[in-house]
């Protein structure tokens, strides 16, 4: 409080000036770590952090104790519930196996020639046999069944067939296949190597395969072709025909058509003449059920070129 002077005046109050300690805040203490003399503040985690942390340790523990956590030699621990992403999965398709077996059994209960005649039965079929040749057939005749001439993969799509194009043959070619060992009755012819055996000479191939090239209409030598029609009746004949339109029994193609399985050109079929040809198809019937076989028969057989 102010003091009165002597002349009763009141003296104004000296002036408070606050202590510089209490003044400036006290600066934490720093790691230890200096740079160009710059130093860092050892701050304290934000506690919403330290909280966030914690709980995620908390929860990684009670994840490992209920969930499959911890890999070992040829598995993983179970945990408490017993999850398994492979048993969910196994689990789902068990369950549209189930759907999908009442459609299965009908297929098998009914006639290959029959199943295009029940709408339904046909469009199970052609979608069930669309899967199964995505998944087993497409990489060697294409995704859209083309096949790979360079190759030899027969295209599915036109109404050439070395073994017949009805349901019933290519449902016996899906299951047993072509010149394999697998089974006994899979498909079965071997052309001879006519030059590399010897069985003709070179003059006798170049006179043949300018006849096959007379006969698909193909640009040739007359005067060779003419003698290859001898060459042809003696050797190749019995196989494909006197006009050359092949034997589906034998699986001998038609060399009087636009379409080849190797290349029709002068070089391929000399090739064919003089090496021989000799694809194979492995067998499905130990791959797939027959059900299976007989729904991606019926979708080949709808592609456009089944008979």
């Amino acid at each position: 409080m102010a003091e009165k002077t002597p002349d009763n005046k009141v003296s104004p109050p000296e002036r408070q000036y606050p202590d510089p300690a209490r003044k400036l805040k006290q600066e934490p203490p720093t790691t230890g770590h200096s740079w160009d003399g710059i130093e860092e503040y050892d701050n304290p985690m934000p506690r919403w952090w330290l909280w966030t942390f914690y709980i995620t340790i908390i929860w990684a523990v009670i994840y490992m104790i209920f969930y499959p956590a911890w890999p070992l030699v040829n598995r993983a621990t179970s945990g408490i519930l017993g999850y398994s992403s492979r048993g969910e999965v196994a689990a789902e398709i068990a369950s549209f196996e189930a759907r999908n077996q009442v459609w299965f059994t009908r297929l098998m209960e009914t006639e290959l020639e029959d199943i295009s005649a029940d709408a339904e039965l046909q469009s199970f079929a052609v979608n069930a046999g669309g899967a199964v040749f995505r998944a087993h057939c497409s990489q060697c005749h294409g995704a859209g069944g083309a096949g790979v001439q360079a190759a030899g993969y027969p295209n599915l799509l036109n109404d050439e067939w070395l073994w017949g194009g009805t349901m019933e043959d290519i449902h016996l070619t899906v299951r047993y296949g072509i010149r394999n060992e697998d089974f006994a009755d899979a498909r079965w012819s071997q052309m001879p190597a006519f030059g590399q055996d010897g069985l003709l000479d070179a003059e006798e191939i170049d006179q043949v395969v300018h006849y096959v090239l007379q006969m698909s209409g193909q640009d040739h030598d007359a005067t060779l072709a003419a003698a290859g029609a001898e060459v042809y009746e003696w050797n190749c004949a019995s196989c494909h025909g006197d006009d050359g339109s092949g034997d589906t029994f034998q699986g001998a193609p038609a060399l009087n058509t636009a379409i080849w399985l190797y290349g029709g050109d002068y070089d391929a079929i000399r090739h064919s003449v003089y090496y021989s040809r000799f694809g194979i198809m492995p067998g499905f019937a130990e791959r797939l059920r027959d059900a299976e076989i007989r729904a991606v028969a019926a979708y080949v057989h709808q592609l456009g070129g089944g008979q």
